[in-house]
């Protein structure tokens, strides 16, 4: 009579007897993740229209392809945003020209002086 041993268990990692096997796991339900099916990244995507060249993409890869240098004749260097609001701080302010706003300011008050009134 051969001796009964104990083998380890690819369906759960433990250790049974042979004489269990394949018996031992009947009553176990399988592992299953909770979610209908795996997750997968599409490279298809809701018609966007690119910023780079104004066309209209339903593929992240072609899109992305205008992004590089070689799809690129400018140069220019671009990055996906998403829908994250823009950073105001982080935005350059354009300069302001005091002298044209102050030569501006003085034409309106030496015109209201002179009685020039705008009717609608």
């Amino acid at each position: 009579m051969a001796r009964d041993t104990l083998r380890r268990c690819p369906a759960c990692g433990g250790y049974h007897w042979l004489s269990a096997w394949p018996d031992n796991h009947r009553d176990v339900e399988p592992q299953r993740s909770d979610l209908p099916s795996p997750m997968v990244i599409m490279d298809t995507m809701d018609p966007v229209k690119s910023m780079a060249d104004g066309k209209v993409y339903t593929s992240k890869s072609a899109m992305r392809a205008t992004y590089k240098p070689s799809g690129n004749p400018e140069g220019i260097s671009y990055a996906e945003v998403g829908n994250e609001p823009v950073n105001v701080s982080a935005l350059p302010k354009p300069k302001s020209d005091e002298k044209a706003i102050q030569a501006s300011l003085n034409k309106a008050l030496a015109r209201y002086e002179r009685g020039e009134r705008v009717t609608p």
